[in-house]
């Protein structure tokens, strides 16, 4: 009989040995105040467009304190990295991450000789700057140009994406009920740069961010991490704060599913048009919404 007992207990054991996780994969590491999977009644990603020149979201967008200005400033100094997707697992290396930030592709003039005559209108490389002659000449050094024959132009320079390019963030981010607490919170795990390439018609992605990373960011810069009150300038926040009390503004455009496409997109595949589709996206906001306040009885 002892040994019967004995024998259940070891199976009880190594049962719950085989089904217990290693405490590390109970946490998401891209999450900034991790919740344990066994706390999770219910999840969901989601990803928001936020337009920066909404009125609601201009905290974020103010003249020489933007947002976007921070995040490129860091990426170009290497203090915060690129991701190649949302899956946050594939990184660009520092050079890849400050290729990406670039707008247009310097042009490489020829050489200034100093025996070829050059016409109005002409650009030559000298001493790593670019030279527009203002008139014919033939032999005269463009970094003297005694009579102006010559002037600095950054034609044909690489120019990077400056901050009020983007305009756009898709926010990433993961709807977590917490059993214990019986509360909903909004697990933020990226944020993606986005400019309207105005050659393609269409916006394109510059890079992802993690928002843990950017998040403690905007904890080491406070001065440069100012969301703007226009109501009232002595309770301006710092960006993370802001983000946290969710006072920007941002539309559902992705449910995670199956086929990893957006709600127009699901819309248009199944037939229906782009009217539908938008139509879609306020419906599926509604959804979590009331899915929200069900849960609230849990």
């Amino acid at each position: 009989m002892n040994k019967r007992i004995l024998a259940v207990a070891v199976l009880a054991l190594s049962s719950g040995a085989v089904l217990a996780q290693p405490e590390e994969v109970q946490y998401n590491p891209n999450s900034l105040d991790p919740i344990a999977l066994y706390e999770q009644h219910y999840k969901v990603k989601v990803w928001r467009q936020v337009d920066l020149l909404e009125k609601q979201n201009k905290g974020f967008f103010a003249r020489n304190g933007e947002v976007t200005k921070l995040m490129l400033d860091l990426v170009k100094s290497g203090e915060l990295e690129l991701y190649k997707d949302d899956s946050l697992k594939t990184k660009f290396t520092k050079e890849e991450a400050v290729a990406n930030l670039v707008r247009n592709q310097a042009i490489d003039y020829p050489e200034w000789n100093p025996s070829e005559a050059t016409y109005q209108g002409d650009i030559r490389k000298f001493n790593g700057k670019n030279y527009e002659a203002q008139v014919d000449n033939t032999g005269v050094n463009p970094e003297e140009s005694p009579n102006g024959e010559w002037a600095v132009t950054q034609q044909g320079m690489a120019l990077t994406f400056e901050a009020r390019d983007v305009t756009r963030l898709v926010v990433n981010e993961d709807l977590i009920f917490d059993k214990r607490r019986s509360r909903l919170y909004y697990d933020i795990q990226s944020i993606s740069m986005q400019v309207f390439d105005d050659i393609a018609g269409f916006y394109k992605q510059v890079g992802i961010v993690r928002y843990k990373d950017l998040e403690a960011k905007f904890r080491q810069y406070p001065e440069k991490s100012v969301w703007f009150n226009r109501q009232n300038t002595a309770q301006n926040k710092n960006f993370a704060d802001a983000i946290l009390l969710r006072l920007f503004h941002g539309y559902i455009t992705k449910v995670e599913n199956p086929d990893d496409i957006d709600i127009i997109g699901m819309i248009q595949a199944s037939g229906g048009n782009r009217f539908e589709g938008v139509y879609e996206v306020y419906r599926q906001e509604n959804l979590l919404m009331e899915k929200e306040h069900n849960l609230w009885e849990y």
